[in-house]
């Protein structure tokens, strides 16, 4: 763990202010053994264990980021929803495309970067039909000289670095099902943790974690169903009384609900090496209409904290017991440590789908503060005492009746994009959407393999007009810092700098720097497509600093671009046709990845 005394200063001790004091209070805590990123390298979609995004590389700053250009491109060959984050090891590049899944490595010690290896898993067509909200991926994983990625009909597979011959390839998920995976795995103590998508076809969530070494499973841990299967033992230990009992993941539910429950594991992972615990969240509760599963529906929209060994369970916590308007609790989760009323704490940070920003005692759970970031109405308070989240009763939906103006909306306050936090500056920085929803449920059948949802929504714009936002949050004061106001949803992931700088992208394809302390617009630049990417930094083998993003619409809400679908209907794409009415004049499809850098 870095303590105090390593994290960054950028002035003598003498000339230090309460802020500076205050900020330098906030240390991340970073992963140990293999998985510490090397300098300037960016290994794993999270950068590190804690989930920072937060470069330390300060080539690029304010006072010359007027300069950054485009050093190179490299087109994907496919135009479809781009979300991967780059991959840098050493003198290679590795990126993983949407469905088809293609892995490309290149060679950045090379004019150009050019192409060093190509490998293409050919996953299943069909995989297409069962993917909800396109055919994307988040990323790969570099661990001792593999690089891993997950494949959208299924399979995890890990190939040679060096090579691109594949080393093991396992097959986890059923498409007959309606299962999926698009998540980034992650690595933990020679371990490849990887979830599965699918909570709209009445899928059953669940995390696997396999050896790295050769594909094996060691053990799989389910979302909902009996201790047994949730791998809830005797170490099992979750703060609130609401979480303790026996088979909750059973009891929770109606009769054999539970068995397509929801719950998906489609996000991200973090991982205390101190504590020995990693942290993940589980996905919506199956159908939308809810109805239909009258109960908490444990363990779908919270957090589990487990043993990376065994995948036995210590906590868990849930941010929207019974599950009202898909509020998938799949975000990042970012470790740091805090002074909260005088005593040191390590804490874990998440700005929620729900539209809150929690800080927990990661070691035990317990909610510290939830503090909404965007406008929320459809939950009126966080009670600290119980931990309960309490639903608005003005915005209870019944079956056959209309909803009307639920903030926020079903992708939540933000989505699956992730925020950045930035050692210099204490802030966290949040790319996020200003969406309410008319909502109304109706009664929905179970056919496997097919969509199981029983609501339809209408998204518009929340309060202001403006259908998205970048926010920096500062935890230590529990406000927002600065914010931009964004016309579209903000759909990219964002990333933050040694240089003082935050980039992110919009879905009309503007790739953005702004000032980190004050959020002052300093750079931008039109990508050929809409960026729902994650942007990196990383330091080339001649020792400059680069900045990589994929751009290409896609997603969730531009599958009204790449699916072409009629924005007259709208509730098209479950629900996105009447808020991006104008999307598809502002952008088109696209696949490109953009490296910029400083002139020589």
């Amino acid at each position: 763990m870095r303590t105090l005394r390593n994290c960054e200063r950028t002035r003598s001790p003498s000339s230090w202010s309460t802020r500076t004091l205050l900020l330098l209070a906030l240390c991340l805590v970073a992963s140990a053994g293999a998985q510490t990123p090397r300098d300037g390298e960016w290994p794993m979609a999270t950068l590190d264990y804690a989930n920072t995004r937060y470069s330390p590389l300060d080539q690029i700053r304010g006072d010359n980021i007027g300069n950054l250009r485009v050093e190179f491109t490299f087109s994907t060959g496919i135009n479809r929803g781009q979300e991967a984050a780059p991959i840098v090891v050493g003198d290679t590049m590795v990126i993983v495309t949407p469905y088809p899944n293609v892995v490309y490595a290149l060679d950045l010690s090379r004019p150009g970067s050019p192409q060093k290896w190509k490998f293409e898993p050919k996953p299943l067509p069909a995989a297409q039909g069962v993917a909800c909200c396109d055919v994307v991926n988040r990323g790969a994983v570099f661990w001792q000289g593999k690089f891993i990625f997950n494949t959208l009909d299924g399979r995890t597979i890990a190939l040679d670095a060096n090579t691109g011959k594949p080393l093991w390839d396992v097959k986890l998920a059923d498409i007959n099902k309606g299962e999926t995976i698009t998540m980034a795995p992650m690595v933990v103590k020679g371990k490849v943790l990887v979830g599965n998508s699918g909570g709209e076809f009445g899928v059953r969530g669940w995390l696997v974690a396999l050896d790295a070494a050769s594909g094996k499973q060691a053990w799989k841990a389910w979302s909902t169903g009996p201790d047994s299967e949730v791998l809830i033992g005797p170490s099992f230990k979750p703060f609130y009384a609401s979480d303790r009992g026996k088979d909750l993941g059973k009891t929770t539910w109606p009769p054999d609900a539970w068995k397509i429950g929801g719950g998906t594991v489609w996000g991200w992972i973090s991982y205390d090496p101190e504590l020995d615990l990693i942290y993940y969240g589980t996905g919506n509760a199956g159908p939308w209409n809810a109805e239909q599963r009258p109960g908490d529906n444990k363990w779908t929209a919270g957090m589990f904290a487990r043993d990376p060994d065994d995948g036995q369970a210590r906590w868990f916590y849930q941010f929207s017991p019974h599950d009202l308007f898909d509020y998938d609790a799949v975000n990042e989760t970012l470790l740091l440590d805090m002074t909260i009323d005088g005593k040191r704490r390590k804490v874990l940070v998440r700005p929620e789908r729900n539209g809150y920003v929690y800080v927990m005692d990661r070691a035990t759970g317990q909610v510290l503060s939830a503090d909404p970031f965007a406008y929320v109405n459809a939950i009126q308070r966080v009670d600290l005492k119980t931990g309960r989240a309490h639903w608005n009763p003005d915005k209870q939906p019944a079956t056959g009746k209309m909803v009307r103006e639920v903030c926020p909306a079903a992708p939540g306050a933000k989505d699956w994009n992730p925020s950045a936090f930035s050692r210099r500056t204490g802030l966290i920085y949040i790319p996020h959407n200003n969406l309410c929803m008319d909502w109304q449920t109706n009664e929905v059948n179970y056919i496997a393999g097919t969509p199981y949802v029983g609501a339809d929504a209408r998204y518009y714009a929340g309060p202001g007009g403006n259908r998205g936002a970048f926010t920096a949050w500062n935890p230590s004061t529990r406000k927002i810092a600065w914010q931009v106001k964004e016309d579209l949803p903000v759909w990219s992931g964002a990333l933050a700098t040694a240089g003082d700088l935050v980039f992110y992208g919009t879905m009309d394809g503007w790739f953005k720097a702004v000032d980190a302390r004050s959020g002052k617009a300093l750079w931008q630049f039109k990508a050929d497509s809409g960026i729902i990417g994650q942007p990196v930094s990383y330091r080339g083998p001649d020792g400059r600093q680069y900045i990589a993003v994929l751009s290409g619409i896609g997603g969730w809400p531009g599958a009204i671009v790449v699916q072409n679908l009629d924005t007259r209907d709208v509730t098209a794409g479950g629900g996105w046709g009447g808020v991006l009415s104008d999307l598809k004049d502002r952008t088109s499809p696209g696949g490109t990845l953009y490296v910029f850098a400083l002139p020589k």
